[in-house]
């Protein structure tokens, strides 16, 4: 790790007047500072900074330094987002990162993080392994010729598929954007992973409010039942009356660049009778776009199966 100047401001003015990295939990720049991937001159250790609370009165509202386990475990907290958050790193990260630096984290594989090989996320231009590398873990939707990483974050998932929205703080004043048009595909400039403006923080993530949310569920596929990124999962919410599917809200990780939403499975759920069948259906073009690396074409059924799963899950005794 390289020497560094830390400050830990205590107002929002303060720490948006100070240029330099944004430090909450550390449970992904520490871990990438020790292997000198980054290597900031200055860290702004933002805890002192007034942006906690979880407000679930009018749809939900998480302060941007809200824990991640402490919002898993929150009543009234949509089941997708606690599943989501639950399965996310281990109890002991989950205890010390914030939803805001969650959902900041970089995107990333092992060539990213390994500074003896090209990455085009950390030297622009300087090329791209995995394409023809080891490739198992990235993604088939949402890449190009210059990343093919898959998006980290569990919750995010969950929140793209509830619409979830972003405020923003910066030295221009504030401004929100929804979470789905946050995250940019690598096209040919991979190292810009979103639409944060220079200078700007996270205040707070806003989930609309939603009532039939709570019949949702996240879904997680991984090698391994501990710490552990996804290789597949979804993020599901249904409206189900009298067996009918009136609405639905549907997102993927593992298999994209962001997390991805579905709509066109959402279009062919809704009106139809909740049945295997039906699902079966609606989720036959999940993945339509594809671009299948040589070790992870396995990704396309995959995705099939992951959802298919989610929506028998929610709706147990119905579908048949």
């Amino acid at each position: 790790m390289r020497p560094f100047e830390l400050t830990a401001p205590t107002t929002l003015d303060d720490a948006l007047a100070t240029p330099g990295t944004f430090l909450a939990g550390g449970t992904t720049l520490v871990d990438l500072m020790k292997l000198n991937v980054l290597t900031p001159r200055h860290v702004l250790d933002i805890n002192n900074v007034p942006l906690r609370g979880i407000d679930t009165t009018d749809g939900l509202r998480f302060g941007a330094l809200e824990r991640m386990s402490d919002i898993a475990a929150h009543p009234g907290v949509y089941p997708a987002i606690s599943r989501a958050l639950l399965l996310s790193a281990s109890q002991q990260l989950r205890n010390m990162a914030s939803i805001g630096g969650n959902l900041l984290q970089r995107t990333r594989c092992s060539y990213f993080r390994d500074v003896a090989t090209p990455c085009n996320k950390r030297v622009p231009g300087s090329g791209c392994p995995a394409l023809e590398g080891a490739n198992r873990m990235h993604a088939i939707l949402g890449s190009s010729d210059s990343c093919a990483a898959t998006h980290a974050s569990d919750v995010a998932v969950a929140l793209v598929a509830l619409d979830a929205e972003l405020r923003l703080a910066g030295p221009d004043g504030t401004r929100t954007v929804k979470l789905a048009e946050f995250y940019r595909l690598p096209g040919d400039t991979p190292e810009v992973e979103n639409d944060l403006h220079t200078g700007e923080l996270i205040t707070e993530v806003v989930v609309p409010e939603l009532a039939w949310a709570a019949n949702s569920t996240y879904v997680k596929v991984r090698d391994r039942q501990s710490y552990e990124f996804a290789l597949c999962s979804a993020a599901v919410a249904l409206d189900v009356r009298d067996g009918v599917i009136a609405d639905a809200r549907i997102a993927a990780g593992g298999v994209g660049t962001v997390p991805w939403r579905l709509p066109a499975v959402e279009d062919a759920l809704r009106g139809k009778p909740a049945t295997q069948a039906t699902f079966e259906a609606a989720v036959s073009g999940a993945a339509e776009g594809a671009r299948p690396l040589s070790e992870n074409a396995f990704k396309v059924p995959l995705l099939k199966r992951t959802l298919i799963r989610a929506l028998l899950e929610l709706t147990e005794g119905t579908a048949r």
